[in-house]
This record gives C-alpha cells, structure tokens and sequence, in this order.
C-alpha cells in the first residue's frame, strides 16, 4: 500500500513541534550518556585485567621465594 500524507499546502513550510524536539534531544543526550558508561566501562576493565596481571605476578614471586627459601635450606643441610 502507498503510504497516505497530508497533502501540501502552498507557501507553507513542514515544522517540527516542540514535543518532536525535546525527544530527539532527550534520545542524543540518552546516547551520549550511555557511550560515556560504555567508554568508562571499557577502561575500567582494562584497569581490572592490569590489576589481576600483578595481583598474578605477586602470587608466583611469593610462591618463588618461598620455594626458593625452601630449596636453600635443603642446600644448607647437605653434607
């Protein structure tokens, strides 16, 4: 079916109303704040990985030492 429009009159322009307005507003600004959240959650999780990286690192120098530690006084108490 063919879409029905309102026929148009001479001399007048097509306008938006106020209410039109608003809500494209409404839905730009909507959208800026959410790619904010999205880029701020973005960098976030990256934060997260480079944090759990040390935090994994830490964990095996400790585990190093200890073992290390471990292996000298077996070194120390050899004949």
């Amino acid at each position: 079916m063919t879409e029905q429009r309102p026929p148009r009159r001479y001399g007048f322009e097509s306008f938006d109303c106020a209410p039109a307005l608003r809500l494209e507003a409404h839905e730009r600004v909507s959208r800026l704040q959410i790619d904010g959240l999205q880029d701020r959650l973005a960098r976030l999780e990256t934060a997260i990985e480079r944090l759990e990286r040390r935090l994994w690192l830490t964990v095996y120098g400790v585990v190093a030492v200890i073992l290390a530690e471990a292996f000298q006084s077996f070194l120390v108490q050899l004949p």
